[in-house]
């Protein structure tokens, strides 16, 4: 495993044979807060493998609110090729959390994918891992309080950064969770009254992770188990 690698778990999974097949192909970029990979019903020219970025996938909805339908971080990649093949996005690709990626020409990865059977069956686990995570989150946000979801979304986003301080907003996190700014507002003052986490301009820090995990809904674990299940070769730094 070469440094370039450590903070995407997805590449993780995949063989030196096939990560050095992939290697000449992959550029490390960094991602700028608010930065666009893709409007709505375009085609990703290319692929990201974030690394210490976040990007969410959003729908802007006639009445001009933002909904965020999934997020990818180290543990995933941006612009998914299902069977080798790109699809037009049904949203917005935008970077919520700055950081670096490692970028790839989707022709590229396509005919890796054809090439390396097991870059084709990291695709196919990842496709079934995002499909699982859009409809415990479709599920989650019909049935579950703000506050349990705003710390499943904190305890996240510190999973795929990779930090216990991530540059999160109140009017972002109230934009992923599709709540009025102020609702947020409420939670994250009592997150932080209690000692669950510090809130200072910009950035919320984790101080508590296992209380943070307790106050968070139950799809948290439900999602974490998934990922262990169909990632199991990044088992290991899961569970740091």
């Amino acid at each position: 495993m070469t440094v370039a690698y450590a903070m995407n778990r997805l590449l993780e999974t995949l063989s030196s044979g096939d990560l050095k097949y992939l290697e000449p192909h992959l550029e490390q970029v960094e991602l700028p807060r608010g930065m666009e990979l893709a409007h709505q019903g375009e085609v990703l020219q290319s692929v990201y493998f974030p690394q210490t970025a976040i990007v969410s996938l959003v729908r802007d909805m006639a009445n001009g609110q933002i909904v965020e339908m999934a997020a990818f971080g180290r543990e995933g990649m941006v612009g998914l090729l299902f069977i080798g093949i790109p699809l037009n996005s049904v949203g917005r690709y935008l970077v919520q959390v700055p950081g670096t990626a490692l970028r790839m020409d989707a022709g590229r990865m396509r005919k890796a994918a054809a090439a390396r059977t097991g870059i084709q069956q990291m695709l196919l686990r990842y496709t079934e891992l995002l499909m699982a995570l859009t409809l415990q989150s479709t599920a989650c946000n019909a049935a579950h309080s703000i506050e349990a979801r705003c710390c499943r979304w904190i305890i996240a986003s510190g999973d795929r950064t990779g930090r216990n301080d991530v540059p999160l907003t109140h009017e972002y996190l109230a934009e992923m969770l599709g709540v009025q700014r102020s609702s947020v507002s409420v939670v994250i003052k009592g997150l932080h009254d209690n000692g669950l986490i510090r809130q200072s301009r910009g950035k919320i820090t984790i101080l508590d992770r296992s209380r943070v995990e307790e106050a968070a809904c139950e799809c948290y674990p439900v999602l974490r188990a998934k990922y262990l299940q169909l990632l199991p070769l990044a088992q290991g730094e899961a569970e740091e």
